[in-house]
């Protein structure tokens, strides 16, 4: 009879030793596996349904100054170039206009034959002119004695008929013509005396005052043919060329203040809820290597009525308004110039 096989038996033991590791290999790939599969759908689940962010980006601005010529002319001179620094006061470029000129020197003309005609205005009459009126009048009175003589002796022989109608009348009618002629002459010795009245002097004084303002306005169109930079500031952009005519109110320069930078950000009312002014936020400039800068809300406001996200929907929608923000750096950031862009995350106020 053959003896049963001991369980003790080292033989048996080492044909067992296979069959038992190979199983707790299957096991361990195939926890292995499962773990690795629930990682991946808890990390699909994680990227599913977390916050997408939502980048709004803005755009770095600052005051511009648009030059413009107040009168018309050529373009003389240009001493300035695009990308120039300029101080206030500094020339920017001349304009030439000699109508102008010419217009200024027939004012000033007209000035001192006003401010003459008041001189001799207010001097009064000149002496050997009150002199001539005065021997006018005593020549007056004689001419009244000779005819009032005259027509007395006339008159006299008439009466006794031994003068006829007619001489009458003629010795009658010199007698008036003298006494006229004798009055006319006092008359223009005491307006020679008097002087000019009251209501001629401030003709004269208002005549002077007249061409003072129109020198005045023709200086001041002059002056504007040079046109100076009222502040400190860079040339942005430069329109014009010597040579080229250029009329009133049309751009010649742009200045740009680097003094006064800030960052303007578009957004849809939506995603300006909870932001207001005071509000510091983080962004993020390409220009200068993707640099993180602080900026502080100072201005939220609308844009017009054509800027807003229309509606698409029948129902269950609406249009939105679009605001502008506007922000400054909290501190200087002198490379930062107007047309650089800045982004930031605002998934917050989805």
């Amino acid at each position: 009879m053959n003896s049963p096989i001991n369980s003790t038996d080292p033989a048996s033991a080492v044909t067992s030793l296979p069959g038992e590791g190979a199983t707790s290999s299957s096991k361990a790939a195939a926890a292995f596996v499962m773990l690795f599969m629930i990682g991946m759908i808890g990390l699909s689940i994680y990227y599913v349904t977390r916050p997408q962010p939502l980048l709004v980006q803005g755009e770095a601005d600052a005051t511009r100054i648009d030059i413009a010529a107040r009168v018309d002319g050529r373009i003389d001179a240009r001493p300035v170039a695009r990308g120039d620094n300029v101080v206030a006061g500094q020339v920017l470029l001349t304009i030439e206009n000699q109508q102008l000129l010419t217009r200024l020197k027939e004012a000033e003309a007209a000035r001192a034959v006003s401010s003459a005609d008041l001189a001799r205005i207010q001097a009064g009459t000149r002496s050997e002119t009150i002199a001539a009126r005065k021997a006018a009048v005593i020549a007056g009175e004689a001419s009244v004695k000779l005819a009032q003589q005259t027509y007395d002796r006339v008159k006299q022989l008439a009466d006794r008929d031994f003068a006829s109608n007619q001489r009458l009348d003629e010795a009658t009618a010199s007698l008036d013509v003298a006494v006229t002629n004798a009055e006319q002459a006092r008359l223009a010795y005491q307006a020679a005396v008097t002087g000019a009245t009251a209501e001629e002097l401030a003709v004269a004084k208002a005549g002077v005052a007249r061409a003072d303002a129109a020198i005045a306005t023709l200086k001041a169109q002059v002056a504007e043919l040079v046109v100076k930079s009222p502040t400190a500031a860079q040339i942005y952009q430069a329109g014009t060329e010597p040579g080229e005519f250029v009329s009133p109110g049309v751009p010649l320069l742009t200045l740009v203040n680097l003094d006064d930078v800030w960052l303007r950000f578009n957004l849809r009312e939506d995603l300006v809820k909870g932001m207001k002014v005071g509000d510091r936020i983080d962004v993020t400039i390409p220009a200068l290597g993707n640099q993180r800068v602080a900026i502080a809300v100072r201005t939220i406001a609308t844009r017009g009525e054509y800027a807003g996200w229309r509606a698409t929907r029948a129902t269950g929608d609406f249009d939105l308004r679009t605001f502008e923000v506007r922000a400054y750096p909290i501190e200087a950031l002198p490379a930062l110039r107007p047309g650089m862009s800045a982004y930031f995350d605002r998934s917050g106020a989805r």
